[in-house]
């Protein structure tokens, strides 16, 4: 009896290692198809059957891709749900950049929960994609069974102060770079000028996003928007660099996290540049039903950086009644 218990224990566990591992050609199991909501079509990819798992990229500005790359493999034992918001992928581009907001993205999680009909869905939010997933927790509180927010931020001040963390990173760490920086800002220039954007994206970002900087996301073979910059620009402000406005500003979460009632897992790196622990630790606080997580050798991605840890408290967590 032992014998069988223990062996079954190690199948258990060599099985988690195997879905855990990233399949390369992970997207070429996936079918790309348009659905049309009002006057948008939009990209929706759905692999599996079982309990369904909506996920959310970041940016915001970012494709459904690297999502798709990094959990793509729980087709396996979930009905899984990739799909790109208005104006980023695959999906059409908004007639007006008013049409881009944290609001839009939150509804457009409902409309393809209705039209996939399903009753209750799990979601896992990274960076970004962790404020329409709160948004959504709280304003459709019964139809989210389980919450993961990577990396994530609580409020539109979040985000605002990890802009500030940044920049002070890259004024201290690259002095002559932010000179001419400040130069050009002197002259006018604000983050969304092409000649600002072009300056700024020479600070190296490797050691905010990654704290092993050898590592890189699973990627599509074929050619793909990955970044919507004008998405950017809308939802977090036209000098959202620095000094945060758009949609974004007007999200705050931190009275409401109490109320959501979806289980909820927390992860955050502790050399995370972007969601910085300062503010990612607050989730203890604002949201105690929580399970939290920090991952001490992990920058802003995680799931990348310890790998092992990470897919062990994940599965765990989405298996858990």
């Amino acid at each position: 009896m032992k014998l069988k218990l223990i062996l079954a224990t190690v199948l258990c566990i060599c099985y988690e290692i195997t879905l855990a591992q990233v399949d390369p050609n992970i997207y070429d199991k996936f079918t790309s198809k348009t659905v049309k909501f009002g006057d948008y079509n939009y990209n929706l990819e759905v692999l599996g059957e079982g309990d369904p798992i909506f996920f959310l990229p970041g940016g915001p500005g970012n494709s459904h891709d690297y999502m798709q790359g990094n959990f793509g493999q729980y087709y396996k034992t979930n009905t899984v749900v990739f799909f790109d918001f208005l104006g980023r992928g695959k999906s059409d581009n908004a007639k007006d950049l008013s049409e881009y907001s944290v609001e839009d993205d939150v509804e457009l999680i409902e409309k393809i929960r209705k039209h996939l009909k399903f009753d209750k869905i799990s979601i896992v939010g990274h960076s970004y994609g962790t404020v329409p997933a709160q948004a959504y927790a709280l304003k459709y509180k019964n139809k989210v069974s389980k919450l993961v927010l990577i990396s994530g931020f609580h409020s539109g001040a979040m985000w605002q102060a990890n802009c500030d963390s940044y920049n002070h990173y890259a004024k201290t760490h690259f002095p002559e770079k932010w000179e001419k920086l400040m130069a050009l800002r002197k002259q006018g220039y604000i983050s969304s000028d092409k000649k600002h954007q072009e300056l700024y994206a020479t600070f190296p970002t490797k050691y905010i996003y990654y704290h092993n900087t050898t590592l890189q996301q699973n990627a599509p073979k074929y050619d793909y928007r990955g970044w919507a910059n004008d998405v950017y620009v809308a939802i977090i402000g036209e000098d959202g660099d620095f000094d945060v406005s758009g949609s974004m500003i007007h999200q705050d979460y931190r009275k409401k996290l109490k109320k959501i009632k979806a289980k909820t897992l927390v992860i955050a790196g502790r050399y995370d540049g972007v969601s910085t622990p300062e503010f990612a630790i607050q989730y203890k606080k604002f949201m105690p039903q929580a399970q939290f997580e920090m991952f001490e050798n992990s920058s802003h991605n995680p799931y990348l950086e310890e790998p092992e840890k990470f897919y062990t408290i994940f599965e765990k967590f989405i298996r858990s009644k």
